[in-house]
């Protein structure tokens, strides 16, 4: 199962708590990003760039995609079409889709994590950025899971009642 959708919409969150209702590991490709460069996105995206980081988010998401894991990628996975065409090839892709102004707050507020694509940019410039990356999420997934009022749990027991659905449906 691959979880995508804009940063800070809940992909590592949510994935912990469905990796462990399912019993499976769970693989935050960002986390392994970090792990792999030895150094933080940050410092990767200033020293080599975005193009750079794509190349190697997407040489990641070729690794883990058969891994019988939970998978939460980061939130531009979606801009390369090989990505589009590995994910479109999938039927357990979920969107998490979160309301603009959460996403916004989220952002904001989060002190922990420093996003090179968010940092310094006004609400109106993420607004842009999560609107240029919409069709790619939509035309990625498989199902479109709505966050807006829902905690982290009632998320993951949404995605739950929707893989039964898929495999159902799969396995007729």
């Amino acid at each position: 199962m691959i979880l995508i959708g804009f940063m800070g919409s809940g992909k590592t969150t949510v994935g912990r708590i469905l990796a462990e209702k399912l019993a499976i590991p769970q693989f935050d490709l960002d986390e392994k990003l970090v792990e792999n460069l030895e150094m933080s996105i940050s410092e990767y995206f200033a020293l080599h760039g975005e193009n750079a980081f794509r190349q190697k988010e997407s040489e990641l998401l070729a690794k883990y995609s058969h891994a019988q894991a939970v998978i939460s990628t980061g939130g531009g996975i979606v801009l390369r079409e090989e990505n589009r065409k590995l994910l479109k090839n999938r039927k357990d892709v979920i969107f998490l889709s979160t309301d603009t102004n959460e996403l916004i707050s989220r952002l904001q507020n989060d002190k922990k994590n420093i996003r090179p694509l968010a940092q310094d940019k006004t609400p109106e410039e993420i607004q842009a950025l999560l609107e240029g990356r919409l069709p790619f999420y939509e035309e990625s997934a498989s199902v479109i899971i709505e966050t807006k009022n829902k905690t982290p749990e009632e998320i993951a027991e949404e995605i739950l009642f929707q893989k039964n659905e898929i495999y159902e449906e799969v396995n007729k």
